[in-house]
């Protein structure tokens, strides 16, 4: 297991003592994610230096890796139950951790706190029950090429299905290597379906499960969304190799200019433009069905917190993720992060930021945040290893 470095951010005599009660009454509370990692150095510690300055008696105990190392501790003390106080959650995980009892019932400390969750973007629930709470939202709108449209004389971006296969048919018919759409679809790194195909879905209002949570996988939205993703197919304007291509593949083909649209990360705009700093690319909502009016899922990942089950100090805890999702902390963490907060009443500072993600935001805002896979449980044989899934992609800093 990769080494996971421990900061402790408060002050006093108790500063390096470990996670626990001291004989002053000063609670330290240990809280393990990925972010720090993630953010400009320093910037974190920074964050809860301020949430130790509001509340003088409790003291944090940062534990920050990288993604990878972070989940595998993470996965290990769910299941001794020996999980931190605090800790960063990836949607994915949700539904075994809860399972386990590794992680507390949100909702519960919600009420005993009289905290106004009406101010939540979103809750990840198990069985009606609160178990995480995205605090940032990294979000997939559609990449489009704005010169690539121009030279196949389309005028504006796509809005709807039928829009974005004509504009797909007629960038294909530009010749060479271009094509209209990049599809990932590698099992290895099955994120492709989520955010590349039932994008299609949620962005049309629709959904992949039933009312009672179980898939539909034979219901009319997803049939329409893989009956029109195979339209695409049918029509060659998929970049070839979908069936091997991972979502790096798609990132480098949109950056050298071989395909026209992909749906991809906002996380993803710094590294495409430093790759072609010639680029001119802009980025709209997914299209939807050609009739539908409503507001449009936007796919998203995000970070997540929960609290321990097995925390001695489930009071103080909460008062960590209540300051994390204020609107003043969560807007400059939303803002160090480059993502989108899960205070619905926080805004970004994007004056610093590249003017892309202001028009995502917007969209964001018009929207409603949609990613179905979070927090479902994962289903083998009989026999069968637990596979790895996640719903958060690490970040290239």
């Amino acid at each position: 297991m990769a080494v996971i470095g421990a900061t402790v951010v408060g002050c006093g005599s108790n500063s390096g003592s470990s996670a626990g009660s001291s004989g002053d009454g000063t609670v330290t509370l240990e809280f393990a994610q990925w972010w720090a990692p993630e953010l400009p150095a320093g910037s974190f510690d920074k964050l809860m230096s301020e949430f130790t300055a509001q509340n003088p008696t409790i003291k944090v105990k940062l534990l920050s890796g990288p993604y990878a190392s972070t989940k595998q501790q993470l996965v290990s003390g769910a299941a001794s139950r020996t999980l931190p106080d605090v800790v960063g959650l990836d949607g994915a995980w949700v539904s075994d951790f809860a399972k386990q009892g590794a992680i507390a019932d949100l909702s519960e400390l919600m009420a005993a706190a009289k905290y106004d969750s009406s101010q939540l973007a979103s809750q990840i629930q198990v069985k009606g029950k609160t178990y995480m709470i995205p605090v940032v939202n990294f979000v997939y709108p559609l990449f489009v090429n704005n010169d690539l449209l121009s030279k196949a004389g389309i005028k504006t971006p796509p809005s709807t299905r039928t829009e974005f296969l004509e504009a797909a048919k007629k960038i294909s018919a530009l010749g060479g290597n271009v094509k209209g759409w990049a599809l990932p679809l590698d099992t290895a790194v099955p994120n492709g379906v989520q955010n590349d195909v039932m994008s299609w879905l949620w962005a049309s209002g629709g959904s992949m499960l039933t009312k009672d949570g179980k898939p539909d996988l034979t219901g009319q939205g997803v049939k329409s969304t893989v009956e029109y993703v195979k339209s695409l197919n049918d029509a060659g304007v998929i970049s070839p190799g979908a069936l091997t291509m991972k979502e790096q593949d798609k990132v480098e083909k949109f950056s050298t200019g071989q395909v026209g649209m992909v749906i991809d990360s906002l996380a993803h705009i710094t590294l495409i433009k430093k790759n072609n700093p010639k680029l001119d690319f802009t980025v709209v909502p997914v299209p939807a069905e050609d009739s539908y009016t409503g507001k449009r899922g936007i796919p998203y990942a995000s970070w997540g917190i929960g609290v321990a089950e097995s925390s001695e100090h489930k009071t103080e805890a909460f008062k960590l993720v209540q300051f994390l999702m204020n609107k003043q902390a969560n807007a400059q963490l939303s803002t160090l992060a480059n993502g989108f907060p899960g205070n619905k009443t926080a805004e970004p500072d994007f004056s610093k930021s590249d003017p892309l993600f202001k028009t995502a935001f917007d969209i964001y805002k018009a929207g409603y945040p949609a990613n179905e896979f979070v927090g479902l449980p994962i289903r083998v044989r009989a026999n069968e290893p637990v596979p790895v899934r996640n719903t958060y992609q690490p970040r290239v800093v």
